[in-house]
């Protein structure tokens, strides 16, 4: 991860004002049980306040009213109006993450916090995580699944093994998906093993001409070896961050040239071992477009590749939307961006995470939304050499036990709970120039989910409709709304 300045966030706190709603149905906004009586269509609203007092709390229930006209800056759903479907939301189960969740935890306590992480009834329904293979900068140590001394090399892949990841990844992984069946599973590599490497380590450098096809298959057995260990991977990327090489942690550069062969290589073999993982490129930051255009300029690579990937540490979103533009037939997924003692305005952080990563994300085509690091202790570790004031999901106090839900627990939250893995994106309206920023989906049961931010220093007080019937809810100052309706 290479944190940039750019993401320092605001840190003026919105005011608060307070929640109205209409309450008076229409005669023909309701709908016939199966006992033949009628029940008010409403939209049930779940709201978390910049000041903290209110986080993901559930408010009275609006009923709809039919024959609506749109007011000025009302937010318009339209249902058949459709983009990507959704495959999850999440963050990074890192080594230091398994670590502090698996093993600083009663067992009490982690059945209670995967409950809160990944159950939707119990919790905030978490639904996709992204997992290095090998050591990233939060680990314990630096390691891959084929390391050797020095001077010795490994062509039959006889030495490697899982063995480490037995040790925290994978069995927190098993835990999480006995909690939901729903969660996925993404696989990175950091870096591949070090005798592979013209620097001959694993903390920079690049892999060698003579070893891609090795490493290809060194992938191709992980992605094996995780789905026997029952840890099926849904996604591989290629390589984190390919254009940032660092010493201080495992990191490898790889050109678009470079990732362009190894997913030519990598795509057959997948399909030759049976395997259904997709591949991802770049997963790397919005300010670089010219390497995913290049990555799928190439007319192999390009069928080889589901996608690209981006994290948030430099640019823009709308990157996401000029890749996507330009290959409609490729697949956006963001997965990676993370908070820190950079940023400390709870509020102002809510604000951000949802506007541009929640709402701004998935409006520029993103399948996923995933933040860094699922779990990190007090002091932002372990580290393994990276980012030393980084804050995850959530803080888990390796001594006490005591786990602190984070502003971006609550920002995922307004989203992973109400949209489920096989939603599709819909259309609503949203204005920036006003703050009030949304973005709408519909379930595979037909519910919609529409996500809303004030980002205004003000209550606001909105009008939400679909197909000329509707409702008008006062949103606090800075606060986030997400309300859920069945189908009409």
């Amino acid at each position: 991860m290479n944190l940039r300045t750019s993401l320092l966030l605001p840190t003026a706190l919105l005011a608060l004002t307070a929640c109205s709603q209409d309450t008076l149905p229409a005669p023909d906004s309701t709908a016939v049980t199966a006992q033949g009586s009628t029940v008010a269509r409403a939209a049930r609203v779940w709201l978390t306040t910049a000041d903290g007092r209110q986080k993901l709390a559930p408010q009275s229930s609006v009923l709809f009213k039919s024959g609506l006209s749109a007011a000025a800056g009302a937010v318009n759903v339209d249902p058949k109006t459709t983009y990507q479907s959704i495959k999850g939301f999440g963050a990074a189960l890192t080594e230091s993450s398994a670590y502090l969740i698996g093993q600083r935890l009663t067992s009490a306590q982690r059945d209670t916090l995967l409950g809160q992480l990944f159950d939707p009834a119990r919790g905030i329904g978490l639904s996709y995580l992204r997992v290095p293979l090998g050591a990233s900068d939060f680990a314990q140590s630096s390691y891959t699944y084929d390391d050797l001394p020095v001077g010795q090399t490994d062509a039959a892949l006889s030495g490697f093994s899982l063995t480490r990841e037995e040790q925290h990844v994978l069995p927190l992984a098993r835990a999480i998906r006995q909690t939901s069946a729903d969660v996925r599973f993404m696989g990175t590599p950091w870096s591949a093993p070090a005798w592979m490497k013209d620097s001959g380590q694993l903390s920079g450098g690049r892999l060698k001409a003579e070893w891609q096809a090795t490493y290809a298959n060194y992938l191709v057995r992980t992605v094996q070896d995780y789905a026997q260990r029952g840890v099926p991977l849904d996604m591989l990327t290629l390589q984190n961050e390919p254009r940032h090489q660092t010493a201080g942690y495992p990191s490898m550069g790889m050109e678009p040239a470079d990732a362009a062969t190894l997913a030519r290589q990598l795509a057959p073999a997948l399909k030759t071992a049976n395997l259904p993982t997709g591949l991802l490129g770049w997963d790397h930051n919005w300010d670089d477009t010219a390497y995913p255009m290049a990555l799928l300029g190439d007319p192999e690579a390009r069928d080889a590749l589901a996608g690209t990937a981006f994290h948030c540490y430099g640019g823009d979103v709308s990157a996401q939307s000029a890749v996507h533009d330009a290959y409609p037939d490729k697949d956006i997924y963001f997965t990676e961006c993370s908070g820190g003692g950079w940023a400390t305005n709870w509020g102002a952080n809510l604000g951000w995470n949802v506007q541009h990563l929640v709402i701004g994300a998935t409006r520029n085509w993103a399948r996923t939304v995933l933040l860094w690091n699922l779990a990190l202790d007090p002091q932002g570790g372990p580290t393994n050499g990276g980012c030393s004031n980084c804050r995850g999901v959530v803080t888990v106090d390796p001594a006490s036990g005591n786990v602190t839900l984070n502003e971006e627990y609550y920002a995922l939250g307004h989203v992973a709970k109400f949209v489920r893995p096989g939603a599709v994106r819909i259309a609503s309206s949203t204005y920036g120039a006003g703050n009030i920023q949304t973005v709408a989906f519909r379930n595979p049961d037909g519910s919609r989910a529409l996500v809303l931010l004030n980002g205004s220093s003000s209550g606001r007080k909105v009008q939400v409709l679909e197909n000329g019937a509707g409702f008008t809810y006062t949103v606090p100052a800075g606060a986030v709304a997400t309300m859920t309706w069945p189908a009409s």
